[in-house]
């Protein structure tokens, strides 16, 4: 791996960039915060050789919802399973939305 191709891979956002330590800085909690929603799965860390946690931003950014939800007062296992069920609902509206773009291609009128 080149020095350009890591400086790629920082915009991905599913590349595990950042330590414990550091990701929970950024989104203000703690680390055993961090690991209780990896034991509770909503996320599961990547790990260096080492066996050290490392998260990637969109870990994070699933990571700070649920950490809005548990400031709000939510327990943080039915904070990880409302979290769960949001991607879910979304998922679901997602490929709704795409069956009824290809039945509206496929049969333009009744679309009308």
């Amino acid at each position: 791996m080149t020095a350009d191709d890591s400086y790629v891979r920082l915009d991905d956002d599913d590349y595990p960039a950042y330590t414990m330590g550091r990701a929970a800085e950024m989104i203000g909690t703690s680390q055993n915060f961090l690991r209780a929603v990896g034991e509770a799965r909503l996320i599961t860390p990547l790990r260096s050789q080492g066996g050290h946690r490392r998260y990637s931003r969109y870990q994070l950014r699933i990571a700070a919802r649920a950490r809005e939800l548990v400031d709000q007062g939510t327990p943080i296992e039915a904070a990880c399973r409302i979290i769960i069920l949001e991607d879910q609902l979304e998922e679901a509206q997602r490929i709704n939305a795409e069956h009824r773009r290809t039945a509206e291609t496929a049969n333009p009128a009744a679309a009308a």
